[in-house]
């Protein structure tokens, strides 16, 4: 297996994982959690929001697979009065990364600000992309939360 920059980022802060494979065509972060047998609770996929100012960075928000965001409590948040999710294109654009292979570790110094539902901080281990589809880091969601300088907010609602 290719290592990717993520994990290259993992291993360079010394900080231990378990990379996991799925076919990489699947996008869905719930029905990978399930492939995976993980708990959906665990399993976070990252989201590109566009911040209200034009030339700002997009924000990257990290939510359970089995949850939706929630736009008005994330522009609360940030004190912002309106805020938009990226498009699919929008999205890859910005990161420079293929959606459903979108990682907050691939994209550390990139002057991304990154935010993850509060629900994270009680986790002992969390799952994210490595930046590329059908590869997933299975780490501790306190070294998650550490090395990419999420700040836990309250921003997940049930689908």
């Amino acid at each position: 297996m290719e290592k990717t920059q993520a994990m290259r980022a993992l291993e360079g802060k010394r900080i231990p994982y378990e990379a996991l494979t799925y076919p990489d065509d699947m996008r869905d972060a719930l029905e990978i959690a399930l492939l995976l047998n993980l708990p959906p609770a665990a399993v976070y996929k990252t989201l590109v929001v566009l911040p209200p100012e034009p030339g700002k960075k997009p924000l990257l928000v990290m939510i359970p697979s089995d949850a939706q965001l929630d736009l008005k409590k994330l522009a609360a948040a940030v004190g912002a009065k309106k805020i938009r999710m990226a498009s699919q294109r929008e999205a890859e654009e910005l990161t420079g990364l293929q959606v459903g292979g979108i990682s907050a570790v691939t994209l550390l110094n990139k002057g991304f600000t990154v935010y993850i539902d509060r629900a994270a901080v009680r986790l002992d281990r969390i799952c994210v992309s490595a930046g590329k589809r059908g590869l997933q880091l299975w780490l501790a969601a306190a070294d998650l939360i550490k090395l990419t300088g999420a700040r836990p907010i309250d921003v997940a609602s049930d689908l």
